[in-house]
């Protein structure tokens, strides 16, 4: 039984393949339009070089290569038999239809990987793709994960994502009702934002076709643009009681059926400037649980479908 107050991934997946299944993390070596001059260059704020990526593809690893290390290391230490090739890095629909063709392919045919997990922006999936996804579903299963970060357009702009919250609802209503999952990654503790702006994005997420849900908590990571502003004092880190509270809060909002596939980030520890509890990830998930239990909270407890 999932004891959680929430629908956590792990139990979504293991009642749809009936056992455990483990996003194993690709990088495809693609780039990104707020990269290469296309939108801008140097990122959204909080993104380095490596776009959130492991740096395989620099390695020269292969799709191929990077799934069979993946199911080795994820295998023995979850005993899991099915995994999710999980393309993460930059932009996973930024490159001409034939190439992404490919690469998803080469991930399907990996034995043991039953689906996909293609993190890119909204800005970033047309009808073409939108095509390939769709008959990808026809015979695994396809998660669409499309970065919206914030409903605010005044904090879209802020953080330089390049696209406004129009555009990812635009893409959100496209990719309904093509047997595609759609999940929207959030992050909490955006400049300029205090707690009643993050929930406004959780309403905003409930009313939309979204079946899941990525909440990140904003950390500084060394090197980026937000490293600068948090050295020159004008960006402070949320403290993790108030993010443990935020969270408890954003999930009474969504949808009970939402599946909530991530509650807080994985810093890189040798990239993390702030905040330092950020790194205490088991301790984090287990206050928000902890503060939910305490008043008997669930995930959808205050949702309105109005």
């Amino acid at each position: 039984m999932n004891e959680k107050p929430y629908k956590d991934l792990a139990g979504f997946l293991r009642s749809h393949f009936g056992c455990r299944v483990q996003k194993i993390t690709l990088d495809a070596g693609l780039s990104c339009p707020n990269r290469d001059g296309t939108l801008g260059r140097g990122g959204c704020i909080y993104c380095n070089e490596r776009g959130s990526g492991t740096g395989a593809a620099l390695q020269g690893l292969s799709i191929t290569q990077q799934l069979e290390r993946g199911k080795e290391t994820l295998g023995r230490r979850y005993k899991a038999k099915k995994f999710l090739a999980y393309f993460q890095a930059h932009t996973n629909t930024y490159a001409p239809v034939e190439r992404l063709q490919a690469l998803y392919r080469e991930a399907l045919a990996v034995p043991g990987v039953v689906g996909l997990c293609i993190g890119t922006r909204p800005d970033c999936v047309d009808e073409k793709i939108l095509a390939l996804l769709e008959d990808l579903a026809a015979e695994a299963m396809i998660w669409a994960e499309y970065g919206l970060q914030s409903r605010h357009d005044k904090t879209l702009d802020l953080i330089n994502r390049g696209h406004d919250a129009a555009c990812f609802e635009k893409t959100v209503v496209a990719t309904a009702g093509r047997n595609i999952l759609t999940c929207a990654h959030v992050i909490l503790g955006l400049p300029g934002e205090n707690r009643e702006d993050m929930l406004e994005t959780a309403r905003y997420i409930a009313a939309l076709p979204v079946d899941g849900v990525k909440i990140h908590l904003m950390y500084v990571v060394r090197g980026t643009a937000l490293h600068r502003i948090y050295e020159q004092g004008r960006y402070q880190c949320m403290e993790q009681e108030d993010y443990v509270e935020t969270v408890h809060r954003f999930l009474e909002l969504l949808p009970p059926d939402m599946v909530i596939q991530r509650l807080t980030g994985d810093p890189h520890r040798d990239e993390l400037v702030a905040p330092e509890w950020s790194l205490r990830k088991g301790e984090t998930i287990t206050l928000i649980h902890e503060s939910m239990a305490r008043e008997n909270s669930r995930q959808g407890r205050f949702y309105s479908p109005s």
